[in-house]
């Protein structure tokens, strides 16, 4: 299924694919940290008073796994609009949709004011999020890669990347900000103009961001890959059913490939944010770092993210996707394994912040260098007429599978072990495992035909290698 690659010359410029790519998955991904970051310092209080934290703070991440259930099914919607529509229309809806939601999040009523009713409008809003990030994503690595330079996908896959690291920046510092401007009283994580209203600032932001995106995405020309797709015929009236017969095998292994990816990420960003400000005397035990600093020293591990994700692109085009991610697998699994190492608490309270710091820093650049590639090898695993739909799904399935689970199992392993980390390590090193397996069991994508239409293309490309 390989040979030497006849990409089209692009139609787009370098700088717009770049911006065009980068932007987008920025603005969905600032959303995205939005809630989560909200999930744990607000929503507990404001639409999930249970009375028992732990109970109230599952219940909010819950809704914030829900978004990853309709995930999926944005893929499959977005998938279809994309491989037969185009990847330009559909990144704008998807982008739209995404801000719509976000921002109509700022203006919600609270339990306090509205009951149940409350709960299940975020729920609701959530799954409109979930189901418009379902088509971000791979809108954005196809606009990237299908104009990429010969040679060079792997590190233009990393420009989409690259929005995750620069949207958990500017969502946690606009929380920074507002904390700051907003103080707390002694004692307390937040205050109460902050719990009255301060929150909602950084949902209603997204409306300026969103605008950019779309005068940016509006700019952009449909890659000469997929307009000769259309030409040749190629165009399929169900890229689903394609997808699921002839790249069913490709689809399992996309999943499965991106697993340990979306638990790691996820664990770093949401579970160690609510176990590191979580006070050491409370059951079960954190390790009473102020939301501040905490966070601070989140964002100091996040530019080592962007940072190598930006240097996995063409360490990718050099030496292979499939030998890069295998070696960063196999230290992420041995990260997992030393997990209690770096988040622990420890009788010098300046000793217990460095150890997290290093552990956020170690877990980060991992996080780079195995996010970084995805961009490329997930949309190499399927033909110009399915490409968006299988990649979609299976980034989006694998969603369900590790970030939706993600902080809910993570939580609940931190209070079965009576606030130690080691189960949280070891869920970590199991997903590492499995992306492993999945791993020796594809292929090494670097050289594939990128201009293979459809899968008799590809299965052409075969028969001339075999003859």
């Amino acid at each position: 299924m390989t040979a030497t690659p006849t990409t089209p010359a692009p139609l787009n410029s370098p700088a717009r694919v770049i911006t065009a790519s980068m932007i987008g998955t920025t603005i969905e991904f600032y959303d995205f940290y939005v809630y989560a970051t909200a999930a744990v310092l607000v929503f507990p209080q404001l639409f999930f008073p249970t009375g028992n934290t732990t109970t109230a703070l599952i219940a909010s991440f819950g809704v914030f796994g829900a978004a990853m259930i309709a995930r999926p099914i944005g893929a499959i919607f977005f998938g279809h609009l994309g491989d037969k529509r185009g990847r330009k229309t559909t990144l704008v809806v998807s982008l739209l949709t995404m801000g719509i939601a976000t921002f109509l999040i700022g203006l919600l009523p609270t339990f306090h004011s509205v009951g149940l009713l409350a709960p299940i409008l975020l729920l609701v809003l959530r799954l409109a999020q979930g189901f418009a990030l379902g088509g971000e994503w791979s809108g954005a690595a196809l606009v990237a890669t299908e104009n990429a330079p010969e040679g060079k996908r792997a590190w233009y896959g990393t420009f989409p990347q690259v929005g995750a690291p620069l949207g958990f920046i500017i969502a946690n510092g606009i929380f920074l900000s507002i904390n700051a401007a907003l103080p707390p009283t002694a004692g307390a994580l937040q205050s109460e103009a902050f719990l009255n209203w301060g929150w909602r600032v950084p949902f209603l932001f997204s409306a300026v961001m969103v605008i950019v995106g779309l005068w940016v995405r509006l700019k952009l020309v449909e890659s000469a890959a997929f307009t000769d797709a259309e030409k040749r015929g190629a165009i399929r009236k169900l890229p689903l059913s394609t997808t699921f017969r002839f790249h069913w095998r490709e689809v399992v292994l996309g999943t499965f490939i991106m697993l340990a990816t979306y638990v790691l990420f996820y664990l770093m960003s949401s579970f160690t944010l609510t176990y590191g400000t979580a006070k050491a005397s409370a059951t079960p035990a954190g390790l009473g770092i102020g939301y501040t600093q905490f966070v601070l020293m989140q964002i100091i591990g996040v530019i080592f993210f962007g940072l190598f994700t930006l240097l996995s692109g063409p360490l990718a085009d050099s030496i292979g996707r499939r030998k890069l991610l295998l070696g960063v697998t196999a230290v992420i699994i041995v990260f997992g394994l030393a997990f209690p190492l770096w988040f622990s608490g420890q009788a010098d309270p300046l000793f217990t912040g460095a150890m997290a710091q290093a552990g956020l820093i170690i877990g980060f650049t991992l996080m780079g260098a195995t996010f970084g590639p995805m961009g490329a090898l997930l949309p190499e695993l399927f033909p110009t007429n399915v490409r968006y739909t299988g990649s979609a799904i299976a980034y989006n399935v694998s969603s369900i599978l590790g970030a939706a689970v993600a902080p809910i199992i993570a939580v609940a392993l931190w209070a079965q072990a009576g606030g130690s980390t080691w189960l949280v390590g070891v869920y970590l090193a199991g997903a590492g495992v499995l992306t492993l397996i999945a791993l020796f069991l594809s292929r090494e994508t670097k050289d594939t035909d990128y201009s293979a239409a459809s899968v008799e293309d590809e299965l052409e490309v075969v028969g001339a290698r075999l003859r």
